[in-house]
């Protein structure tokens, strides 16, 4: 019998520092469910990446050149309203936080959290949106 495997998660990752986005893309392409389908250097190519493919969860720095991260999760809720929001940010400050909460991010992760936990984030996202609970 021949099986399709099963749809993987499309992702995008926004982060301008180039070790971050690659890290993020071995992670993410080493699970079996989930697929990296661009990594964008600024918020505008963000909001464009999210526009053109479409994916299921963009993981966005929260500061980033070309508008930043909160006015890049507008942008991608309002372009791509089924697109699901992830922060992933050195600041944990409460400002930070509330600013990308308020922009439409349902998960907040400080970068130098563990892999599993940045994966479980991203399967957490699409299972709550799948489940209605977001």
């Amino acid at each position: 019998m021949n099986r399709t495997p099963p749809p993987r998660l499309r992702v995008l990752v926004a982060d301008d520092n180039p070790v971050i986005g690659d890290a993020l893309r071995a992670l993410l392409d080493s699970e079996p469910d989930i697929e990296v389908v661009a990594v964008a250097m600024d918020a505008g190519e963000a909001v464009a990446l999210a526009e053109l493919l479409s994916p299921e969860v963009a993981v966005l720095d929260v500061r980033i050149p070309g508008g930043g991260g909160a006015w890049m999760a507008r942008e991608i809720r309002r372009r791509v309203p089924h697109t699901r929001l992830m922060a992933f940010s050195a600041h944990s400050d409460t400002r930070s936080i509330a600013q990308m909460a308020s922009a439409g991010v349902t998960e907040y992760l400080v970068k130098g959290s563990p892999n599993t936990e940045i994966v479980a984030a991203i399967r957490r996202i699409c299972a709550n949106s799948a489940n209605g609970t977001e």
